[in-house]
């Protein structure tokens, strides 16, 4: 059964940011809220959490993951960004964007698209999220936490314990943290692509 954890939403308890931590560290798998819903998360080398993410949402190889980061020095670690992109995803962030670019070799390969060697990064606006992050010390590998044949993401942290109980190891419920994603942009060719509008503006990059 999955642990549960209530946490508050503008002072997160230290001492649960600690044992969330914990269960990553130990290869565990967590349900999180962000700036734009509930997200899967694990470690980048966690190889049975990605599996158990792909399973859940039944997703196919060319599946985009996202690398959730603290700040931009985290960001820069994991993706090639020129400097006229570094000021367009700076103004941008922290916030409600996913972006598509080419991976460095800190990504693990399985975590890359199979042809194009890109990776989804995104900075969040939420301050459990930051403080996971920051307790962390890497990036969650993420996905958002849309099931199978479902149109729209869980958004109640109780209702998340209740549908994913055995498949997930912890549930963070810092109170509603909306239903919609991530504006998703690819920035790996000449010009931006916007694959997916969300949460952030997509006039920024088009």
């Amino acid at each position: 059964m999955a642990k549960y954890f209530d946490l508050h939403p503008d002072n997160p308890q230290p001492r649960l940011i600690g044992q969330v931590v914990e269960i990553l560290h130990g290869d565990g798998l967590i349900a999180y809220p962000t700036d734009s819903g509930y997200a899967l998360g694990c470690r980048l080398g966690n190889k049975d959490g990605i599996d158990r993410i792909r399973e859940i949402r039944s997703l196919g190889s060319d599946h985009h993951f996202t690398l959730v980061c603290r700040d931009f020095a985290q960001f820069g670690q994991f993706v090639h960004v020129n400097n006229a992109l570094f000021r367009s995803i700076k103004a941008a962030t922290p916030g409600g964007y996913t972006f598509i670019l080419p991976a460095t070799k800190e990504v693990p390969r399985r975590l890359m698209h199979p042809r194009k060697k890109t990776v989804g990064v995104r900075i969040p606006d939420h301050v459990v999220t930051q403080a996971l992050l920051a307790e962390l010390g890497e990036p969650l590998l993420s996905s958002t936490l849309l099931l199978p044949d479902e149109s729209e993401a869980l958004t109640q942290g109780w209702e998340i314990k209740e549908r994913l109980d055995y498949v997930v190891d912890a549930v963070i419920d810092a109170g509603e943290c909306g239903a919609t994603p991530t504006t998703v942009i690819d920035l790996s060719q000449d010009e931006p692509e916007i694959l997916r509008r969300g949460t952030g503006d997509p006039s920024l990059f088009e």
